[in-house]
């Protein structure tokens, strides 16, 4: 009887040991599900936010896109525009410099007519005044493969007098490209010209002499200044002013430092009106025992610095650059 309670006994208590184990694990899986559920729940709340952050970076990467796009199309669509522009304004150049040369006589034309006139050929005679010539440069030069720098000459044209052809006022001509030892040489002799000016004359320094041998010296001092008057034929086209970039120095007339072409100031320092007419000397026919100064090629006249084939290159560039933008 004993044992049969004890055995009783016994397995009621693994009977309520295992019905513990149940219950904690029901209570585990239990916990677990609804903590699974709580995740679950979270995730999806979390969702429709994360779907609106990649919406937005979307968005901005389209708009970090089209500004570049919008202005890569722009750039080519100018370039298309500049074509157009530099081909009418070249076969205007061309077909003003096919035209009959124009003869300056007497009549000074005005600054409306000068506007009118630019890139016309012009025919002019009269003599140069070389001692107030202008350097401006330097400019190079390719001569036989080898660049060269030199500047180019502008000297006035004046008047001869009792010559029919002769032009009734000075004119600035740029009578071509030069050797910068032709500069050197130059600033050299008005250099020494002016030292001699400076220089009292014989007579100056010697108060004793007598009259007759003071009227006599003056009679050869007269004689010596009477130039040699030699004409000289001018064909060129009437231009203006360069504009210099902002990487080009300011001109310096006080040391004879030119760096562009400014035509009125060139005419103060060579004492003459300020609209002064100018000129670029293209006549061909170069007197082969003066080789310089080098006349401009008329060609030249007809190019620019960006020809039209460029801009069509650039616009080729820019909707190349388009493309990749929107392939990307």
């Amino acid at each position: 009887m004993t044992s049969t309670a004890r055995t009783i006994a016994e397995l009621r208590r693994v009977a309520a040991t295992r019905g513990g184990v149940s219950s904690t694990y029901l209570l585990s899986v239990r916990s677990f599900s609804s903590a699974a559920a709580a995740a679950t729940s979270s995730a999806s709340d979390s969702h429709p936010s994360a779907s609106s952050s990649s919406e937005s970076q979307g968005k901005s990467s389209r708009w970090l896109l089209f500004l570049p796009g919008a202005i890569t199309f722009g750039l080519g669509t100018w370039q298309i525009f500049r074509r157009q522009e530099k081909i009418k304004m070249l076969e205007y150049r061309e077909k003003r410099l096919q035209m009959e040369p124009l003869k300056f006589s007497s009549a000074n034309p005005s600054i409306e007519e000068l506007d009118s006139l630019e890139f016309r050929k012009v025919v002019c005679k009269g003599v140069f005044d070389d001692k107030k010539s202008i350097f401006v440069g330097p400019r190079s030069r390719s001569i036989s493969g080898v660049t060269e720098n030199g500047y180019y000459v502008i000297t006035p044209l004046i008047p001869v007098h009792n010559y029919p052809d002769s032009v009734g006022f000075p004119i600035l001509v740029n009578r071509g490209w030069v050797p910068r030892s032709w500069r050197d040489k130059f600033l050299e002799d008005s250099h020494d010209e002016h030292f001699a000016d400076a220089l009292p004359s014989p007579s100056q320094a010697d108060g004793t002499k007598s009259w007759w041998k003071f009227w006599s010296q003056k009679s050869i001092i007269v004689e010596d200044q009477v130039p040699s008057v030699s004409p000289v034929e001018v064909v060129g086209t009437i231009r203006g002013s360069e504009n210099p970039s902002i990487f080009v120095p300011a001109n310096d007339p006080e040391s004879s430092q030119w760096f562009y072409v400014d035509v009125p100031g060139i005419a103060r320092t060579c004492g003459l009106p300020e609209d002064t007419i100018y000129i670029e000397d293209i006549n061909e026919n170069v007197n082969p025992s003066k080789p310089y100064p080098i006349p401009k090629d008329v060609n030249t006249l007809i190019r620019s610095s960006v020809m039209p084939q460029d801009h069509l290159n650039y616009m080729l560039t820019w909707c190349a650059t388009l493309f990749s933008l929107f392939a990307y």
